[in-house]
């Protein structure tokens, strides 16, 4: 009895200097979480894996596409930027890799992510000529803009995303304010949705910059504008996404490519995370379900991940060992 009693004190003690090893190894991590809930939501995912998987002290910031993404390239942190929309960046993101700064790891979104300007579907049912953005814009007395129902409006998102920066050029591009149009700028992610979801709900005129996977673009019908020109890198890259470029020119919005950026210290230090986070990346659908899920529950992105947790193992499992996923699932009991 004493013998046995002495093997259960040694083995409990020997799993807790495991589990002290595998932190001391995995360390602190940060955490980006951008103000829209895709982001958050897989934020929070790779929080609680990271910490109940491969026991990690993992926390999350928040950010948004460039200060968070500009922050890892120039100052090293976050460590982890779960779904960072690089096309933005593209240039500056492929030398930080090129420098031995950043690393990509994979895409977080498989289908890439879509962006553009959008109108409600009843709009384009009832003036099927709108199929462009020179259609739209035709027709300002469609878009009435919320302080001035003279003019027309166009809704953007808010400060820091790179949808903002891209529509704003755009904005300019096709000469919206010579066709009567205001740009309006919703200040935040809840703002942009409600802008819309109001409009929606009172079936009134909307177009704006939206993209997918969303939860709203689940509960609500909208189409997207064809830009009415074919998508030219070079253009995209010298004006369209530079905020200071005075001459921008019509140009399409190509898929996103949508991918998790880690610092390339983290890369080197946390071992089998590295295997996680090559290996995690979801389907559009999956998202919107989810997001969608959320929403009606009015839930965080901690409750959505949780959710998903417990609801797709047949997903997620795949992404880590066996193990691992033992133990991400004890923590959820």
């Amino acid at each position: 009895m004493k013998t046995l009693l002495m093997s259960s004190v040694m083995a409990f003690a020997l799993m807790g200097a495991a589990g002290a090893a595998s932190a001391a190894e995995c360390g602190d991590v940060t955490i980006a979480s951008m103000n829209w809930q895709s982001a958050e939501v897989l934020a929070n995912l790779d929080k609680i894996i990271l910490n109940k998987g491969y026991g990690c002290n993992a926390d999350i910031v928040q950010g948004d596409t460039i200060p968070t993404l500009t922050s890892m390239t120039e100052k090293g942190q976050p460590d982890i930027a779960p779904e960072g929309w690089v096309d933005f960046m593209r240039d500056i993101l492929d030398k930080a890799v090129a420098d031995g700064k950043l690393v990509y790891t994979g895409k977080s979104l498989s289908d890439g992510g879509v962006q553009g300007w959008w109108i409600p579907k009843y709009i384009a049912d009832a003036h099927p000529d709108i199929k462009t953005i020179d259609d739209a814009l035709k027709h300002p007395e469609l878009f009435p803009a919320p302080e001035d129902a003279s003019k027309g409006a166009v809704f953007n998102g808010p400060p820091g995303w790179g949808g903002t920066l891209a529509t704003a050029q755009f904005f300019k591009a096709y000469d919206a304010e010579k066709k009567g149009f205001t740009l309006v700028d919703t200040g935040s992610a809840a703002g942009l949705d409600g802008s819309l979801a109001k409009a929606y709900e009172r079936k009134q005129g909307w177009v704006g910059y939206y993209w997918e996977p969303t939860a709203l673009l689940g509960k609500y019908q909208m189409v997207r504008l064809d830009h009415g020109a074919p998508f030219n890198a070079a253009e995209w890259k010298r004006c369209n996404t530079v905020a200071d470029c005075a001459d921008p020119k019509k140009n399409a919005w190509e898929l996103a490519e949508v991918d998790t950026v880690v610092t390339k210290k983290f890369s080197e230090k946390s071992g089998p995370v590295m295997d996680y986070l090559k290996a995690r990346s979801w389907s559009n659908k999956t998202v919107n379900e989810l997001l969608a899920w959320m929403t009606d529950n009015q839930a965080t992105g901690e409750d959505g991940a949780k959710y998903f947790l417990k609801n797709h193992e047949d997903i997620w499992t795949k992404w880590v060992s066996a193990d691992v996923a033992t133990k991400v699932k004890a923590s959820l009991k």
